[in-house]
């Protein structure tokens, strides 16, 4: 099979193990939560699944990348896998029990002193969620990608389920019955730690599922590997941390930085408004996050396969044209239909509306980062990358500081433009130094435009009426893609005969 034709296949394949059920829990959870929370509830949310995410990344430390590297590196595969899984249940398992034993003074320390039980349920989701990283990098290492979408498509369903049972439906049994059997077991006053149990039941009901591929292996623990592997993966973990940084401190930081007009009463009520609020509009980017999400799946492992090919950098280069491609689709795609996208969040939220076409852009400037970063992974100098991520998050934190007091979410946004912009260009000068890909800039620059033209001229030109605007748009988006095929005809055929 042609190598870009395997890596599209792969990577839709993928896209039902991430995109079908990430999208899944966006269609379904994201207008459930905005309209069963108040504003205030969903900042409670967007703030804790920040933490998470930054939590996550601590407690892989880059091992999933190191264990596809040393997989090729080493021959018996079983000992990499077992040596990687062993390293991973012992730092989770420490972190849940750290977490377990001072879980008051963490949770004040995070203003949910009133709370404590939000962070034991997260301990237990990010702990559980770490440890079967590996075997879901197996997975995809052995490219069982049907396996690996089932369990994620079981998992979202799952965490959907118990969400409208807790959410929704035994509030009603209870409004109509006060005395049913449901009030042994829920309590209203739980409210949006629903959200979190639902999860955690989720999580632990994919571990029983992963199982089998835990324990059903050849034992062989190698602590002279696990140096080995721990030193590839320390820069990564570096890299990963400045880029949850550069993803997530915005929300973390949003509560010290806002400025509270003097006229508001309950400050505290307002934060968490304006949080929940950047988060939701943050969620309509989520197209563009799942495609660089399901293409990550399917290239990291893609592109060390194909290292040792003589043709590889030509590969890479026509990959992150593609890539690129694809995701100023997606731009289109959402930003000229927004009036129809918009519905899946409530009215409430629309006011944060005009941000969702700067995230849109900060995450593809992400994607490219990450197509831009095979250069120091395959060369084993992944402290470059360290370097480069540090810089980005010294960038996030600073404008952060300047621009959330002044400009609140609408300057959190800005700020994950500018830092993953600045990431590409000083990973494009470094990669031409030490691994010069051959990317075809004039033809990627051209694309960039014409897409960026049609956004604007969207925004800007006035249209008489609502279907002629929708139909106008439609014809945009077909003229960006004919475009591409005609200049492109070539390399597609020769991608895909």
């Amino acid at each position: 099979m042609n190598k870009i034709k395997q890596l599209a296949s792969q990577t839709a394949v993928y896209g039902l193990g991430t995109i079908v059920p990430r999208f899944l829990n966006f269609l379904l959870m994201t207008p459930f939560y905005t309209r069963v929370f108040i504003l205030g509830e969903y900042g409670i949310v967007t703030e804790l699944y920040s933490y998470a995410a930054f939590l996550f990344v601590l407690l892989t430390y880059g091992m999933e990348t190191t264990f596809f590297r040393y997989s090729e590196l080493e021959k018996n595969k079983d000992k990499t896998y077992s040596t990687a899984l062993t390293s991973l249940f012992t730092t989770s398992s420490l972190f849940i029990l750290f977490v377990l034993l001072f879980s008051k003074p963490l949770s004040g320390l995070i203003q949910y002193q009133n709370n404590t039980e939000y962070i034991i349920y997260f301990a237990l989701i990010i702990g559980i969620d770490a440890f079967i990283a590996i075997p879901f990098a197996k997975l995809r290492q052995q490219n069982k990608a049907l396996k690996f979408t089932l369990i994620k498509i079981i998992n979202v369903i799952i965490n959907v389920s118990f969400n409208f049972f807790f959410l929704w439906l035994c509030p009603r049994i209870i409004a109509q019955n006060p005395d049913s059997f449901i009030t042994t077991f829920y309590n209203p006053e739980i409210g949006v730690g629903y959200a979190f149990i639902s999860n955690l039941i989720a999580t632990v009901i994919t571990l029983i599922i992963l199982l089998p591929d835990i324990i059903n292996i050849h034992f062989l623990f190698d602590f002279s590997l696990l140096k080995k592997m721990l030193r590839y993966a320390f820069p990564l973990l570096i890299v990963g941390l400045a880029g949850m940084v550069n993803e997530v401190s915005d929300k973390l930081l949003f509560r010290f930085l806002i400025t509270v007009p003097p006229e508001i009463i309950d400050g505290q009520k307002y934060v968490l408004s304006q949080l929940g609020i950047y988060g939701a509009n943050y969620k309509l980017a989520v197209l563009m996050t799942l495609f660089i999400q399901m293409f990550r799946y399917a290239a990291e492992p893609f592109f060390f396969s194909h290292a040792k090919d003589k043709d590889s950098k030509v590969l890479y280069a026509d990959v992150m044209k593609y890539f690129i491609i694809f995701c100023l689709i997606i731009f289109l795609l959402v930003m000229l239909f927004l009036n129809i996208f918009r519905h899946f969040i409530d009215e409430d939220y629309w006011q944060g509306l005009h941000i969702v076409p700067v995230i849109l852009l900060a995450n593809l400037f992400l994607g490219i980062f990450f197509n831009l970063s095979i250069w120091y992974k395959l060369n084993d100098i992944t402290r470059y990358g360290a370097y480069i991520a540090l810089t980005g998050a010294g960038i996030t934190i600073l404008l952060n500081i300047i621009l959330i007091p002044v400009f609140g979410y609408t300057g959190a946004s800005w700020t994950h433009f500018f830092c993953y912009l600045t990431m590409v260009i000083l990973s494009f000068i470094l990669g031409r130094k030490f691994f010069p890909i051959p990317y075809d800039l004039r033809r990627i620059g051209i694309y960039f435009f014409l897409a960026l033209g049609i956004y604007f001229i969207n925004k800007f030109v006035p249209f008489p009426s609502e279907s002629i605007h929708l139909v106008i748009n439609t014809i945009f988006i077909i003229v960006f893609a004919l475009t591409v095929y005609f200049i492109e005809r070539p390399l597609f055929k020769k991608s895909f005969k």
